[in-house]
């Protein structure tokens, strides 16, 4: 069942999500050559408590982290870990959940190493613009399809692979809520955008498959061929009028 909040709830998530992305924020400006993920995922966590809310990934179903952090051909739900260190010229997904009041906030990114090759950089560049071709079409009266559809566009015009094995997702009170926002399918379908909804908008692209392999880990998902993967995420809430993006760092 989807969920429809109120002004005063919509208030409330605004704040959640403002956390989520200065955490996300504070995360990509904290990414070095040289650093754990298990290093990066603490300063998260801390940064996180700091400002008063609760990382939502620690423990949910056993996941042992505060962030998801994927390196490389890795697109989602890599587990931090003191053995993976970041080297000049990853790439590296960062997608953190926080919950404030009673709310949850989600965003993702995936962020440079210093300098990246001429592929990664497309890939990372393609992928951020399918996000907001996606959050244009999330207007009352279109469908979740137009959104689906705008993401699969863009990405496959550009030569890449969306993931359909993991998709977007409404978010409020739980993380993940009604409706399923998938980044492929037909304009026109699916359930009507109306004015309080709240979703997460991730794409989630790979460079030659839209295949994915899970880790021995049971969590860290990646590009069946190994090659480059990128995620990016905004959550979004449908107004009377355009896309209410909650993941910025000031309102």
């Amino acid at each position: 069942m989807i969920k429809i909040k109120s002004s005063a709830e919509i208030q409330k998530m605004l704040k959640a999500n403002e956390i989520a992305a200065q955490a996300l924020s504070f995360a990509g400006r904290s990414i070095k050559a040289g650093m754990s993920t298990y290093e990066l995922d603490k300063l998260i966590h801390d940064f996180i408590v700091g400002k008063g809310a609760i990382p939502s990934s620690l423990g949910y179903c056993g996941f042992k982290g505060s962030a998801c952090i994927s390196v490389n051909e890795e697109l989602i739900h890599g587990v931090p870990s003191k053995k993976k260190i970041i080297r000049e010229g990853d790439i590296v997904s960062v997608d953190l959940t926080t919950l404030f009041d009673g709310w949850q906030g989600d965003n993702a990114r995936t962020f440079k190493v210093g300098a990246v090759s001429p592929e990664a950089e497309r890939l990372l560049k393609v992928t951020e613009e399918a996000l907001y071709k996606g959050i244009e079409q999330a207007v009352p009266g279109n469908r979740i399809g137009d959104i689906s559809n705008a993401v699969q566009t863009y990405v496959e015009a550009n030569g890449y692979h969306v993931v359909r094995k993991y998709i977007g997702h409404g978010i409020g009170t739980e993380m993940h809520e009604d409706p399923e926002v998938p980044n492929f399918g037909k304009p026109g379908r699916g359930p009507r955008l109306v004015p309080g909804m709240t979703i997460c908008i991730e794409p989630m692209v790979n460079s030659t498959t839209p295949e994915v392999n899970v880790l021995g880990d049971k969590w860290t998902v990646v590009e069946a061929n190994g090659n480059l993967s990128a995620h990016f995420e905004h959550c979004i809430a449908i107004t009377n009028d355009k896309p209410l993006i909650m993941t910025l760092e000031s309102h």
